[in-house]
């Protein structure tokens, strides 16, 4: 079910879960800023999330609230992940779903990595 990209932060959301141990994921890289691991329910060969460490509904208070390191920190992470999923080459899509709209399903700041095959266009025409 699709959550808004505003409002309080929930403690209960499965990637607090994740971060905090309550939760096992397949992890493919950690730092003092962010998480990432395969998708449970991957769309495409190689399909990673990466999340910020911190607590982030989405970009809207991410962008506003984070600390310079932070947000450089899990910038980085991003293309670190990237790369070392050897995605450079070939090419990868990033997703990150803010709101209902865009249909998030969980409201903790996530960006989706795409790749290990030709990814299409982006949207529907």
């Amino acid at each position: 079910m699709p959550v808004a990209a505003l409002g309080d932060y929930d403690d209960a959301n499965i990637f607090a879960r994740i971060l905090r141990g309550e939760i096992p994921c397949r992890q493919v890289f950690a730092d003092d800023h962010a998480l990432a691991f395969h998708d449970i329910n991957p769309q495409a060969p190689m399909h990673v999330l990466v999340i910020p460490r911190g607590r982030y509904r989405s970009w809207a208070d991410f962008s506003a609230l984070a600390s310079d390191a932070e947000i450089a920190g899990f910038i980085r992470a991003v293309g670190t992940v990237a790369r070392e999923m050897g995605l450079e080459e070939p090419g990868y899509r990033l997703l990150a779903n803010a709101g209902e709209d865009a249909h998030q399903e969980v409201p903790h700041l996530h960006v989706h990595i795409f790749g290990g095959r030709p990814l299409g266009p982006m949207l529907a025409r």
